[in-house]
């Protein structure tokens, strides 16, 4: 017997070659609250429950490429698997070589593999287990529990490839979903059942605003939160796991991990296994489901390693000449039906700052409503860091927000552009040189500007500030009245950080 040396649990040597789970994932899960419910059902978390046929052997194993020798080809995209001692390692098929031979990609890592071993069939693709008990969950791309939990109950599962739900059964954008985020209801709505791409790096307030987001849908909507961590760090993971706990939103939360350390196939897989969660919660619970996930280009970069790992000859700037289908394959089932609604909100990285760039062009055209985090906003103190002129919604229409809406939103907009276009002068010569209606403009902008900020419900712990949820008819009667000008003897410290004006006068 051994000691592990993350766990402290005694282990037998063969064990301790072949767990499950390496290092770095032990780590994740051995925080201190929840080692001891780790050490009791660690069991329970290191077997796939898998049955099928022999159908070949491996033949060469190159890091997450395994080559097999079939007696039979099975069909691309379908899973298979070895065993060492009763654990599963398991494949998915991803080219056909010659009539005997295919490469597929590992989804467990491949240590331990050597030529010879037998290869399993499993007679589909990946599934998972499903029930409505998976809220709450932290879950791993096969469905095992990640949180130290039991395993999933119940005995239905369901394939993470799926075809998008037939046409007759999808149903039209309904409406604006309200978010109780000013800056966000008033001037890039959210579309009940689009789809909406966050732009952003490291430290303009991501994660907190997705945070507001589920509570928004737990809290308005009554409805629930499926995350897709997509190339999570194992700090960022564990780090957003307590603060969900601490806010209150897990409970309503279901939350599927695929960390930046495992195999490409894995985080290539596992916004598919947080969809098919997804869509088994709006069909089953009949409610708001609001599918977050982070980040989408790295699901592109997986594709592009699998790509480069299959030796496929790579098409514009190095991606994979697959780019576009991969990309709608995952998009298309982004879909509301008759049974109920799936929100998207998907972290994107810019790759230079540009949006040219094919993998973020390819992402772009599937969205309903861009929203970009600025640096610039941050360092004002800014936050929510939004940028109001780069930030835009394809429904921003008159026919579809109503007359009101559209000329307030419009009316913002072109007081924060013209403010814009006067920061250059009022830097160098000082607001006195401005004509008497620019200077108008531009006092209204900055009041605007900090009225959008607010605080938000799942970081008033942390800020010792209670958070604000705004109707957006409450939104618009405020932004009207700074349009007219009835705050404009307000100071513009009393803008900042609130919720609505009412009683700012007094």
């Amino acid at each position: 017997m051994v000691i592990d040396p993350v766990c402290g649990m005694a282990i037998d040597e063969h064990a301790a070659e072949h767990s499950l789970l390496d290092a770095g994932t032990r780590f994740f899960f051995c925080s201190v609250d929840c080692l001891n419910q780790f050490s009791a059902r660690v069991e329970s978390m290191k077997r796939l429950k898998l049955s099928g046929a022999q159908i070949g052997t491996i033949s060469e194993v190159n890091g997450p490429v395994v080559e097999i020798v079939c007696e039979r080809l099975p069909p691309l995209h379908q899973a298979l698997y070895t065993s060492i001692d009763h654990e599963a390692y398991v494949f998915e098929a991803h080219q056909h070589l010659d009539e005997q031979r295919l490469r597929a990609i590992a989804l467990n890592r491949t240590s331990g593999l050597q030529r010879g071993m037998p290869v399993f069939d499993t007679g589909a693709a990946l599934r998972v287990p499903v029930t409505p008990h998976c809220l709450g969950r932290l879950l791993n791309i096969f469905g095992q529990p990640l949180d130290g939990g039991l395993p999933l109950a119940g005995e239905e599962t369901r394939g993470i490839l799926a075809n998008p739900a037939p046409l007759h059964e999808t149903v039209s954008a309904k409406g604006i979903l309200e978010t109780g985020v000013k800056v966000v209801d008033l001037l890039a709505p959210f579309i009940r059942g689009g789809k909406t791409g966050l732009f952003g790096g490291a430290g303009v307030g991501k994660t907190v605003l997705i945070m507001e987001f589920m509570h928004a849908v737990v809290a308005l909507h009554k409805g629930v939160s499926v995350f897709a961590g997509v190339g999570e760090r194992i700090r960022e993971g564990h780090e957003l796991w307590h603060e969900m706990q601490d806010a209150g939103v897990m409970p309503q939360t279901l939350m599927v991990f695929g960390q930046m350390d495992e195999s490409p196939g894995v985080r290539f897989r596992v916004g598919m296994t947080a969809l098919t969660y997804a869509e088994y919660l709006r069909d089953t619970l009949h409610k708001e489901v609001l599918l977050l996930m982070d980040n989408v280009f790295r699901f592109v970069q997986a594709g592009s390693e699998i790509s480069g790992l299959l030796g496929r000859m790579p098409a514009t700037v190095g991606y994979q000449p697959t780019l576009l289908t991969e990309v709608a394959d995952l998009q298309d089932r982004i879909v509301s039906t008759t049974s109920g609604d799936i929100t998207s909100v998907q972290a994107i990285y810019v790759p230079a700052d540009d949006m040219t760039d094919p993998a973020v062009s390819a992402i772009l055209g599937h969205l309903d409503t861009t929203v970009v985090l600025s640096r610039g906003q941050a360092s004002k103190g800014i936050y929510p860091a939004i940028d109001p002129l780069l930030s835009t919604s394809k429904m921003m229409d008159r026919h579809f927000l109503g007359d009101r809406h559209y000329a307030i939103a419009e009316g913002v907009r072109a007081h924060f552009a013209r403010y814009s276009e006067l920061e250059d002068i009022i830097m160098m010569l000082g607001m006195e040189e401005l004509a008497e209606a620019d200077r108008v403009v531009v006092l209204r902008a900055r009041k605007l500007q900090r009225y959008l900020t607010q605080p938000f419900h799942v970081v008033a712990q942390h800020t010792g500030i209670s958070g604000a949820s705004v109707p957006l008819a409450e939104t618009l009667d405020d932004c009207d009245a700074f349009l007219r000008g009835e705050y404009d003897d307000v100071p513009e410290d009393r803008c900042y950080m609130r919720g609505t004006m009412k009683g700012v006068r007094s």
